[in-house]
């Protein structure tokens, strides 16, 4: 008898489907390990499309998550959310390589290093050369061929114009003409011209070589000047050639000579250069020089050495001739921010302030008199994304005509960041994100549109447009968990556990997938704790790659924020004025360890600590001045704050002549002596941030005390190590120096 095969009930067939599914998951579940966690799918997950607003407020995209063959500009029109490609990315390759028939040419990024505003032109930097990308037309033009290399790069507004800087010069070259003009002629190694020295590329404008402004009309260019001739210098050694040789950094270190700076205007055209009329013993730092809207006048930012005072001025550009109108405070020093804005109405201007001990907008006349506080309460508004967290820029977008002032803060949570719209007046105040975590905001230039890059601490990226009202347009990019999944990662928890006198302190804590409950595991402790600059936060985290490499050799990982990290406000800032590296951040680093250390999992006896920069500090602090921990890794670490450079180390710690007794009190150096547990001391011998005098200096004092030590330099590294062979090295020497100590 022949069998009947009636066919099996849907449900039945998706339940078998799923079981297959579910099966062939776990079988390609991989162990993340030292090996493969620089994985290629790993760094997808974090890989979200670029987007470049244009002035006429549409958009250029580039989606890197698209294969490399395929991938090319885009332009966005938001009102309709159509995408249209905007490259011809096989002619554009070609036109490049026929500008280098007799030798190989670079290899073809579709993405400029630049887009102009108009949309029309992207430049490219190519071995110290400037090419220039007709993008409708996929065409390329060599702008320079020069035996000196150009840099400081930028589109004239208008689209027309590129400002560079060579040899310490400005230039100005005019596309439709294709001619150069150059602007300065002084320039030379102590003098500059539209290019920052060090202390002003890393502490004032945020590692960004931003030494020139354009003007809103492409006439006029305003520059800083810097004479850098009375400033110290630092010696590098270059041990490649058989006979080493030296290079060398002008770096301003605590109580010595800074640069001086001045702001010159000149016309695009024109040899003349009006200088900016403000009495040079009035400042010591010109922090920023911003147009007006009537490409007439130029505010001048300026501080004093201490960083208590910030000068406002307004200077006519035909004159130089300026007049003070505003002056803010604080008692510790004031923050670097890019928060203002002069209204079109002529009328007011609007600034980032802490005078009320968070960071609020005001709205000012132009005279400097107060008109109205537009946010208030016990929380800060703050950047959303990228930049450096030393410099602060909370404003999105201003859309005049409506009356709206579009801006990120932290007012839902310390962890999060969410945006919000407020009237100038202060009213109206709403939220316009919901999704818990991080949204990272860039606003379309009539604030119309904007972009929402968004994560969580368990959800990777996502990229999505929306109108101003927060309502979503078009998904640009979902979340993508790509390798997270692939090796089963396993995100941090977050949580506040309580300081000695009450204070919530933010730990976020990552735990293997199934905790042995007849096991106690070992802990190591991540820490950076400089002002202002959080690590634990309701956002996707890249460490979390490195933590979980740690989960597979038995470890559980902590991060830890003391109060004064958190940037919830100024007034916790301003608790380690004077005295950094001290109680304030020891106290709330080890109440949250102790509180670790109670907990069922843990084995309290097997404790360590990391850091790297800050952290360094803040690692060697708790080594010398706790037994809390065990083991520590220490990298590019300030030791003492006298080694550091002016602007930073004398915005909180002032000058020796008014803080003597604090540098001697809070200095590294003289607890050498009471290292308690292992320590491992690492470093980058071209390391210009954090010169590596701080470390042997310190190994003086360990010496000095009969004190055992580990060291490892990396020669030629700077201060992050950087090269893939320097960051694999790092990780095998860091799991060896756990393994062999926790």
């Amino acid at each position: 008898m022949k069998k009947i095969h009636r066919p099996l009930p849907l449900f039945f067939i998706v339940a078998i489907l799923l079981s297959v599914a579910d099966i062939l998951f776990c079988q390609e579940k991989q162990q993340l390990t030292l090996d493969n966690m620089n994985d290629s799918t790993l760094l997808q997950a974090f890989s979200t499309p670029r987007t470049w607003w244009l002035a006429n407020n549409t958009a250029i995209i580039y989606d890197t998550r698209k294969p490399d063959s395929v991938r090319t500009l885009e332009s966005l029109d938001p009102a309709s959310g159509e995408r249209t490609q905007f490259l011809d990315r096989k002619k554009a390759k070609e036109s490049l390589a026929g500008l280098f028939p007799e030798g190989k040419p670079p290899r073809f990024s579709p993405a400029p290093s630049q887009i102009s505003p108009t949309g029309r032109y992207g430049y490219y930097l190519i071995k110290g050369d400037i090419f220039l990308l007709d993008i409708p037309a996929a065409e390329f033009t060599r702008v320079t061929d020069t035996k000196e290399a150009e840099k400081s790069v930028n589109f004239s507004p208008d689209g027309n114009k590129l400002a560079f800087v060579r040899g310490h010069d400005l230039y100005v070259y005019s596309i439709p003409d294709k001619k150069e003009t150059r602007l300065t002629s002084d320039g030379n190694d102590s003098l500059l011209n539209g290019t920052l020295s060090w202390v002003y590329w890393e502490e004032i404008f945020g590692r960004s070589d931003a030494g020139y402004r354009w003007s809103p009309d492409s006439k006029w260019i305003a520059f800083l000047q810097t004479d850098e001739s009375g400033v110290s210098v630092q010696h590098y050694i270059n041990d490649t050639p058989w006979t080493p040789t030296m290079t060398t950094q002008r770096y301003p270190k605590v109580g010595e000579k800074n640069p001086r700076v001045r702001v010159g205007i000149t016309e695009v055209g024109s040899d003349k250069t009006t200088w900016v009329k403000i009495d040079p013993g009035a400042y010591e730092y010109i922090i920023r020089f911003d147009w007006l809207p009537d490409n007439k006048t130029l505010c001048v930012r300026t501080m004093n050495r201490l960083q208590t005072d910030l000068d406002f001025y307004l200077a006519e550009c035909s004159t130089g001739t300026a007049r003070h109108v505003l002056r803010d405070t604080d008692e510790g020093w004031v923050n670097i921010s890019d928060d203002l804005y002069f209204l079109k109405d002529g009328k007011h201007f609007i600034i980032s302030s802490e005078r009320d001990g968070y960071n609020h907008l005001y709205r000012f006349t132009m005279d400097g008199k107060l008109v109205n506080q537009i946010t208030k309460g016990d929380w800060s508004i703050r950047s959303s994304g990228g930049g450096v967290f030393w410099v602060q820029k909370g404003v999105t977008g201003i859309d005049e005509k409506n009356g709206w002032i579009y801006f990120t803060a932290l007012e839902k949570s310390s962890l999060e960041k969410h945006l919000y719209r407020i009237r100038m007046d202060g009213s109206d105040m709403k939220r316009l994100t919901d999704a818990e975590g991080t949204h990272a905001i860039t606003m379309s230039p009539d604030a119309h549109y904007y972009f929402d890059r968004y994560s969580n601490i368990s959800t990777p990226p996502s990229l999505a447009l929306y109108k101003s009202d927060g309502s979503e347009i078009l998904k640009l990019a979902e979340s993508d968990p790509a390798g997270f999944r692939t090796f089963d990662i396993q995100y941090a928890e977050l949580t506040h556990v309580p300081a000695r006198d009450g204070f919530q302190v933010p730990v976020s804590i990552t735990k293997p997938k199934e905790l042995d409950p007849n096991k106690k595991y070992p802990v190591i402790v991540s820490v950076y704790g400089g002002p202002s600059a959080p690590q634990v936060s309701n956002s996707f985290q890249y460490g979390s790659i490195w933590e979980n490499v740690l989960l597979n050799n038995g470890y559980i990982c902590m991060t830890v924020d003391n109060r004064a990290a958190t940037a919830i406000s100024k007034k916790l800032e301003n608790l380690i004025l004077k005295r950094t590296l001290g109680e304030v951040e020891l106290n709330d680093l080890v109440d949250a360890v102790r509180w670790m250390k109670q907990q069922p999992y843990v084995d309290p006896s097997r404790i360590g600590i990391w850091g790297w920069s800050g952290g360094g500090s803040n690692t060697v602090m708790a080594m010398t001045r706790s037994t809390e921990f065990k083991a520590g890794i220490a990298g590019g670490t300030v030791t003492d704050f006298r080694f550091y450079d002016s602007k930073w180390g004398e915005a909180i710690m002032k000058t020796e002549n008014e803080n003597r007794d604090g540098y001697e009190q809070y200095s590294l150096l003289k607890y050498a002596k009471d290292l308690h547990g292992k320590l491992l001391l690492i470093h980058g011998s071209h390391d210009d941030n954090v010169h590596i005098q701080n470390i042997w200096r310190f190994i003086d004092e360990l010496i000095d005390a009969d004190k055992l030590f580990e060291l490892m330099v990396y020669p030629m590294r700077g201060h992050g190590v950087g090269d893939m062979a320097g960051s694999k090295h790092l990780h095998h020497l860091m799991l060896d120096f756990w393994n062999r100590n926790l």
